[in-house]
């Protein structure tokens, strides 16, 4: 693979594109186009932006990431979380519906893509570790319950506004005397048609005989006819009149080719929105890449995804729309239809392109509140609470960690909340690795294997103390290994050795290797000798680099039973 092949995938899976590829990738493409839709003119609402920019975002993207992505089935384009969090950050420094506010969604889209690409490029893929799967999946459900609780107001026709549950139902409650029952009709029946879609219908075509491929694909179809319905009804009850809100007119044409404005306040404004959209982005897409890359044995390079995903941003910019990821509806759905290469989203981005050039005009007399049970039946899969079990009967920290995300995320917002998640997920980590399991072990007789003393039946000796320590030792553990090694030889005459057993230690610094030190002096001042066993390379490296040795009082044995060998030995003579 060349330096160029690297960076730019398509120069290598482009030269074995083949007829039967293009067959599999064209049907992949028909059926997710069917699918983004609704989907997009959805989350565009939802980010605060006219429905046809979710269209716009559903288009060039999907083209940059055919030719920078590094997955055949991540489908880029607008996705629920990243458009909550868009409206967040961009309603803080402009009105919806203004020039301004579509303008600082382009540029947040902006922002995000330089920022991706430039993790890309310094191979920073790392950073999304920072979040655990317990605070990510607590920060989803929230804001799948924030996402959702926002669309109440579209379905019973009032207005709502925040970013956050206080704010949501203080708007919803303070507005609940101006309910359009015209509305509230045709959200509810929305809403139980989706639902139903969803829930039910492939089990009743199936029931009828219909391959349940063919069910599977007009499953997947529902939402369109749903909102056909809907625009049919409008037209013939004159809904508009009675007082539901429209999508109205929307622009027939292909996206007008924008640049960023340059404004240093706004970009100063954004840019650490735009570093948390990133982050949140790269981890729904690269988890969802990695799933569906395993189906197909295949190998996913998360710096690579931060160049595709970056460069579909940049042309979301272009494009004049906003932040988009990799969703994970959408790229189930292209996994699932064939698709065979990333040329599948080039074709999808064709049948968007298309959809803005011919179906934009019958738009116009779509409900909103079709939309917004849209988004609601969207988010579902977002929500779950299962999660909440699972770790309070695992960890009780990781169960503190996710209670603390999802309770900020829907009282604070969602950038708040993103934010306490690595804090909590830091937190957590810190606290496990502070107090180390560590366990005095005993030979298993017969063997030349030690184990635990409370764990199992074991041979020890009343002179010599070992002690395996199942961390890797650093400043926040360091002075409880001390405190540890000291409990074990207080008020114990007759220890005349400790061994520190280090098969799990995988580095040691600086404050850990000054205890060492500490341990090794003060053992010397009890008449106790300090060795240690089992020392990785890596560490005996770190340590062979320093006066450590020098000053130690016993030896490094290359095993435990090779040091509790020689010092029981030593101690019969």
């Amino acid at each position: 693979m060349t330096a160029l092949e690297k960076y730019v995938p398509i120069l290598k899976w482009g030269r074995t594109y083949n007829p039967a590829l293009f067959g599999r990738d064209m049907m992949a493409a028909i059926i997710v186009t069917i699918m983004l839709i609704p989907q997009s003119l959805a989350y565009a609402l939802l980010a605060g932006l006219p429905p046809e920019v979710g269209l716009y975002a559903s288009i060039l993207p999907l083209i940059a990431y055919a030719i920078f992505g590094s997955s055949t089935s991540l489908a880029v384009g607008p996705v629920a979380v990243v458009s909550l969090m868009t409206a967040a950050a961009v309603g803080r420094i402009a009105a919806e519906g203004t020039a301004d506010y579509a303008t600082a969604a382009i540029m947040l889209a902006f922002l995000s893509g330089l920022i991706l690409v430039g993790m890309g490029l310094l191979r920073l893929g790392f950073v999304a570790n920072f979040l655990s799967h317990p605070v990510i999946s607590g920060f989803i459900t929230a804001s799948g319950l924030i996402i959702a609780t926002s669309q109440v107001g579209g379905l019973l026709g009032i207005g709502t506004y925040g970013h956050a549950m206080p704010e949501l139902l203080g708007s919803i409650w303070a507005s609940l005397s101006q309910i359009n029952f015209y509305t509230l009709a045709v959200g509810m029946a929305s809403l139980m048609a989706l639902l139903w879609i969803r829930l039910d219908m492939k089990k009743r075509l199936i029931a009828i005989r219909i391959p349940a491929p063919v069910a599977t694909t007009l499953v997947r179809a529902g939402p369109v006819v749903v909102v056909l319905l809907a625009i049919g009804a409008s037209a013939l009850f004159d809904l508009g009149g009675k007082g539901v809100a429209l999508v109205g007119d929307v622009p027939q044409g292909l996206p007008p080719l924008s640049v960023p404005v340059f404004n240093l306040d706004v970009m100063a404004a954004l840019i650490g929105p735009a570093f948390i959209i990133s982050i949140i982005g790269f981890v729904e897409s690269i988890s969802v890449a990695q799933t569906l890359a395993a189906k197909k044995r295949e190998r996913i390079n998360p710096d690579q995804e931060l160049v595709g995903l970056g460069a579909s941003n940049i042309a979301a910019a272009i494009g004049s729309g906003y932040p988009v990821t990799g969703g994970f509806a959408r790229s189930v759905v292209n996994h699932d239809a064939g698709a065979a290469t990333p040329a599948a989203g080039a074709f999808t981005a064709i049948g968007i392109a298309g959809a803005t050039l011919l179906l934009t005009p019958f738009l116009a007399l779509l409900p909103k509140a079709t939309l917004a049970a849209t988004i609601v039946i969207a988010v579902l899969t977002l929500v779950d609470f299962s999660i909440l079990k699972k770790a309070f009967a695992y960890s009780r920290a990781d169960f503190a960690a996710v209670i603390i995300t999802l309770g900020v995320t829907l009282v604070l917002g969602v950038e708040v909340g993103v934010l306490s998640g690595v804090v909590a997920s830091i937190l957590v980590f810190l606290y496990r690795t502070s107090k180390p399991h560590t366990a005095i072990v005993g030979q298993v007789p017969g063997t030349e294997h030690f184990r635990n003393v409370l764990r199992h039946e074991v041979e020890t000796h009343p002179e010599i103390v070992s002690i395996r320590v199942d961390e890797s030792l650093y400043f926040a553990n360091a002075r409880f290994l001390e405190d540890c090694i000291y409990e074990r030889v207080s008020g114990r005459p007759e220890v005349k050795h400790v061994i520190l057993m280090c098969p799990a230690v995988n580095a040691i610094d600086m404050s850990a290797l000054e205890s060492l030190e500490a341990i090794n002096e003060r053992l010397k001042d009890l008449g106790i000798t300090f060795h240690l066993s089992e020392v990785k390379g890596p560490v005996m490296d770190k340590l062979r680099a320093t006066q450590f040795f020098a000053h130690l009082t016993g030896r490094i044995f290359l095993s435990q039973h090779e040091a509790v060998s020689a010092l029981n030995g030593k101690n019969n003579r």
